[in-house]
């Protein structure tokens, strides 16, 4: 029996290799669980509620753990680093930089600089919007010199590392590499909140609502890339062609 191509599949670009797990374009529901949890988690904070009491008795007893001052912080502090900045972009430049070399497309290089713009936009508008104090500061306090809230590393590792594992899966990247990002697009965000709440660095809600709005820009980027990336850059390369 003749196999029968569809017309879109003779059209798909020859960059793509098989595919071992999913891109993790979060689902509609979960963006908007993330624009949930970031208003109401902002509307409890700046009313002195709930949540505000829960960070400063978990603050209390990190304290007392005593890790920002023990041998314990190094290795600690590196553990924050699976969300920070320089780290993540030191291997999205190695594994975009390859992709874009070898693809012979700037696609990947223009998904992370979206990323990077939204996140840097979006972070620092809610860090000196609310102006919230970390928690060496004596007490939360909401005012101009604060900037704890939200997490820009648990955000950071959300957003970026999920860049990464979508780049390795929709440019085919071997097997191993592939499941390599999707488990620090898993890892790299928990391990980094978790890293930061225990020296004190941030409050918890910092953490969580760092990680909702991470997956709410995520999910803007892929949209913006399905709606006008994509297309543009592909309709670039077949006028090229041409």
């Amino acid at each position: 029996m003749l196999a029968v191509t569809s017309p879109s599949a003779a059209a798909a670009p020859a960059r793509r290799g098989a595919a071992v797990i999913g891109t993790g374009r979060p689902p509609w529901w979960a963006v908007l669980l993330g624009v949930v949890v970031t208003v109401l988690v902002t509307v409890d904070l700046l009313a002195r509620g709930a949540l505000e009491r829960m960070d400063l008795a978990v603050s209390e007893i990190v304290s007392d753990w005593g890790l920002r001052d023990s041998v314990a912080y190094w290795p600690v502090w590196v553990l924050t680093q699976a969300g920070g900045r320089v780290t993540i972009l030191v291997v999205l430049a190695g594994l975009v930089g390859w992709i874009a070399w070898k693809r012979r497309s700037p696609l990947p290089v223009v998904r992370v600089l979206l990323a990077l713009v939204l996140l840097s936009a979006v972070v620092y508008a809610f860090k000196y919007g609310t102006g919230r104090t970390a928690p060496a500061y004596p007490g939360s306090f909401f005012h101009r010199d604060g900037a704890s809230y939200p997490s820009g590393h648990v955000a950071n590792a959300v957003l970026m590392w999920g860049v990464a594992r979508w780049q390795a899966v929709d440019f085919g990247l071997p097997d191993r590499a592939q499941r390599a990002f999707w488990v620090l697009s898993v890892i790299g965000p928990v391990v980094t909140g978790v890293a930061m709440v225990a020296l004190d660095f941030h409050w918890v809600t910092d953490a969580l609502v760092g990680a909702a709005v991470g997956v709410v820009l995520l999910g803007v980027v892929h949209a913006l890339d399905a709606v006008v990336l994509s297309r543009f850059v592909r309709a670039r390369g077949r006028r090229t062609a041409a």
